[in-house]
């Protein structure tokens, strides 16, 4: 038996793939900075028991709470994010404000902003898993906590009503 995963498809590519073969998981991006999966494909990989894998659950570090503005400013010529639009004013401010509620969170949990921002994904009923970056040994434990992370209705709208 075979397997299929595909990552990035639109709604239209996994009806049009299920009827070759069954998907069985998707990855598509998902953050609170990236939530378009929301309207269309978590709901129908849901219905179609598409196992879900988000990646970029920390909006590609943004929502780390390590990213600052003097940060963003001396990325490498070549990294890709100082040309991304969420890395950007004015997208960038309302981005950092989302990150001072992730802390305000994350100090009342003993967590960090990113596994905040992880669990918040984690937390929708589509979502399985999600696949999170790390660049030194030291950034792991931080993060894992978030799979143990159940946020409060209290704490979502605190972090939803960010903007």
């Amino acid at each position: 038996m075979r397997h299929i995963g595909v990552s990035n498809f639109s709604v239209e590519q996994l009806r049009g793939i299920q009827a070759t073969a069954p998907v069985e998981t998707l990855q598509p991006p998902y953050s609170l900075i990236a939530r378009d999966a929301e309207d269309a494909i978590l709901p129908f990989a849901e219905r179609a028991g598409i196992g879900v894998i988000v990646y970029s659950p920390m909006g590609s570090g943004l929502l780390t709470g390590k990213m600052t503005r003097e940060r963003i400013a001396h990325l490498a010529a070549d990294d890709w994010r100082r040309q991304a639009a969420s890395f950007q004013e004015p997208q960038l401010g309302r981005h950092l404000a989302l990150v001072e509620q992730l802390k305000a969170v994350a100090d009342r949990r003993d967590a960090s902003p990113g596994a905040i921002a992880v669990a918040w994904t984690l937390r929708h009923t589509a979502v399985d898993a999600a696949i999170v970056g790390f660049r030194r040994p030291e950034q792991v434990n931080p993060i894992v906590v978030a799979a143990g992370i159940e946020l409060t209705n209290e704490e979502v709208h605190q972090i939803e009503d960010w903007n």
